[in-house]
């Protein structure tokens, strides 16, 4: 199916791995200008290599999404580079998990930073362009915005101020012509998930295989999703495909959501 994305230009923050890697080069393939942003340098010039080996183009933007003048400095090089912005997906932070008992102001703190904060900058960044091409924005966030967990109060807290401030994104969009919408990815298999399950098996003594099985089980899903899965879903919500969609989070979970 062609998505009608050809000659677009997206920026994809927490693009030098995993789900924003994904996301990155499904839209290169479809014919899209990526601006790749996240801190590590070395990993996003592997990634310009994959999208160049494709036949696209990307230009790396290794910033640090903490800093708050670092969004606005991510859109102006998009500006710079490509002379637009077409399309913004949000996936930049990973938050602290474990015992709220043991889990300071500061761990709160860098967990807004990076992801709510950076995602709102962002946003209101790139805004004017996206409203100047009528263009997309979508939000990676997580199914932790609507199912908290004991050791995800962080992850959930940010997640859950994203999604809200997405709807209100949404409601502005009807008006100033520009898609807002959002994705929950539920357990998806890139190295966040599989260092968790390491750092597990180290502890315990036992293997990985066999920690990924009792996951499995607990949350009775046949399997973890893949990166690329939602890299195909991203490309399709920012293609005029989906054009009725304005306000949406879909939940991309293997089933795992059971609430309404």
């Amino acid at each position: 199916m062609d998505l009608e994305l050809g000659g677009k230009t997206a920026v994809v923050t927490g693009a030098s791995q995993g789900i924003g890697e994904a996301i990155a080069v499904e839209l290169a393939r479809e014919g899209v200008r990526v601006v790749l942003a996240a801190r590590n340098k070395a990993n996003l010039e592997r990634v310009a290599g994959r999208i160049s080996e494709l036949g696209g183009e990307a230009l790396v933007a290794p910033l640090d999404l903490t800093d708050p003048e670092a969004p606005a400095e991510m859109i102006a090089r998009s500006i710079d580079r490509f002379g637009a912005v077409d399309i913004l997906v949000n996936n930049a932070g990973a938050t602290k998990r474990g015992d709220f008992l043991q889990l300071t102001d500061q761990d709160f703190a860098d967990g807004f930073a990076l992801k709510f904060y950076a995602c709102m900058r962002s946003c209101r960044a790139a805004w004017p362009h996206l409203m100047a091409s009528q263009g997309s924005i979508v939000n990676i966030i997580g199914i932790g915005a609507k199912t908290p967990s004991r050791d995800f109060t962080i992850g959930g807290s940010v997640n859950s101020a994203i999604l809200n401030f997405t709807k209100a994104l949404a409601d502005r969009g009807v008006s100033d012509r520009v898609k807002v919408n959002a994705i929950h990815p539920g357990y998806i298999k890139t190295t966040r998930l599989t260092d968790r399950l390491d750092a597990v098996s180290a502890e315990t003594g036992r293997s990985r295989a066999e920690l990924e099985s009792e996951m499995l089980q607990k949350t009775g899903i046949p399997r973890f999703g893949q990166p690329e899965e939602i890299g195909q879903l991203t490309a399709w919500l920012c293609s005029p495909r989906s054009a009725y969609m304005q306000g949406a989070a879909v939940d991309i979970d293997g089933g795992v959501t059971r609430g309404i």
